[in-house]
């Protein structure tokens, strides 16, 4: 692993610096779970957009300014330093457009690519069921074929972003025989379609603060033509996989944002806590560890990514990481701030809640630790 870094390299990211000082908003933007602070974030994907900063890694001809993965992962580092608004396109940019990338046809890309780097379409995931969310190819949600498309019929839920997001993507059951016959994976069609469409009814869920960072979604035989099929009807698992790969590894939690939490970390102790409390202190240091260590272990993926490796089950190590290590990140913050720290209206509060989620969400980190120990580390499974 070579971490030296070239003129070029060096420039792109005094650049992104420069940039990120001139445009990010001296006060921080409302939630973006709220109505309000939504329309904030997506304005402020709007004015990334105009900078090219959006989506760096994406080709020139979609909004990109076609970085690799080690000018990507700089960009991160400089866009969390300078407190930067979080991602309201994250959803779009960081899972569907991956895989769009790599299953999707041109005329999909032209279309669907150049608005969700603008913040023009704000996408929601629409993968868990009431039965089906670690456990997603026990799926019942359907799609039947129809003239011209399909219709979608069946309930989606803890969809992020739904309560206010313009279009979803999911994995439906298009054909039943292989789920009858003990084969869930199969029969499975992954489609895009319009939150406002007529037959959806979306129904925010509010998190411990009351925010509706999520949704349900009930589908009533809603028609998605065949242009928002991504790849081959009955493929749809293959294809889905490859959205979670790049949800649990580097794409979805990259380095930067908890580097910089963790230095945001370090200048609240420095602000408030007691010099005697060496417990607290030794749980930043470990924060500070923490972030270095996924910082480097991110760099070595990236440099087997760029050498024509996959991350493959790897991406399970990254989940677990991020999402124990944020979670511990901001109680310790918490802690710091004292009795009135989950009450308070603070980034610190915003993000923790936010973080409770993060074992949940993206496959929990029980199936995780599954797959690294029967695909990393190959033991037998486990009963379940």
């Amino acid at each position: 692993m070579d971490l030296t870094s070239s003129p070029g390299d060096d420039a792109f990211r005094a650049e992104a610096r420069a940039w990120l000082r001139a445009h990010v908003p001296a006060r921080p933007l409302p939630s973006l779970e709220t109505a309000e602070g939504f329309a904030a974030h997506r304005a402020w994907e709007a004015e990334l957009a105009a900078g090219r900063w959006s989506v760096v890694s994406w080709p020139e001809r979609y909004g990109g300014r076609d970085a690799d993965i080690f000018r990507w992962l700089a960009f991160e580092e400089e866009y969390y330093a300078a407190g930067a608004p979080g991602r309201v396109s994250q959803n779009g940019i960081s899972l569907l457009a991956p895989t769009l990338f790599e299953h999707a046809t041109e005329e999909q890309r032209a279309r669907v690519l150049p608005s969700m780097a603008r913040g023009g379409t704000i996408w929601a995931q629409a993968w868990s069921e009431p039965e089906a969310g670690s456990d997603l190819a026990s799926l019942t949600s359907r799609a039947v074929r129809t003239d011209g498309g399909w219709l979608l019929s069946g309930q989606k839920t803890w969809s992020s972003r739904a309560a206010f997001a313009d279009r979803a993507f999911g994995i439906f059951r298009t054909d039943p025989a292989p789920a009858a016959e003990g084969r869930p994976h199969r029969g499975l069609t992954y489609l895009m379609f319009d939150l406002r469409a007529p037959g959806v009814t979306v129904r925010p869920i509010g998190r411990l603060d009351g925010r509706p960072a999520f949704a349900e979604l009930f589908l009533d035989e809603v028609f998605v033509p065949d242009e928002d099929v991504i790849g081959e009807p009955g493929q749809g698992w293959r294809i889905a996989m490859s959205t979670t790969g790049n949800e649990r590894g580097l794409t979805l939690r990259s380095p930067g944002r908890f580097l910089a939490a963790a230095d945001r970390l370090v200048r609240l102790w420095r602000e408030t806590a007691d010099p005697a409390d060496t417990a607290l202190r030794d749980r930043v240091a470990d924060a500070v560890i923490g972030a270095r260590a996924y910082q480097l272990f991110t760099a070595a993926g990236a440099s087997r990514f760029a050498a024509g490796g996959e991350i493959g089950a790897e991406s399970s190590l990254n989940k677990v990481f991020w999402s124990t290590y944020d979670l511990a990140l901001h109680e310790t913050a918490l802690d710091l701030l004292g009795a009135d720290g989950e009450l308070a209206d603070t980034e610190w509060a915003e993000g923790h809640v936010f973080s409770l989620a993060g074992p949940i969400y993206a496959g929990t980190n029980e199936i995780q630790r599954d797959i690294i120990a029967e695909r990393l580390l190959g033991l037998p499974k486990g009963r379940r």
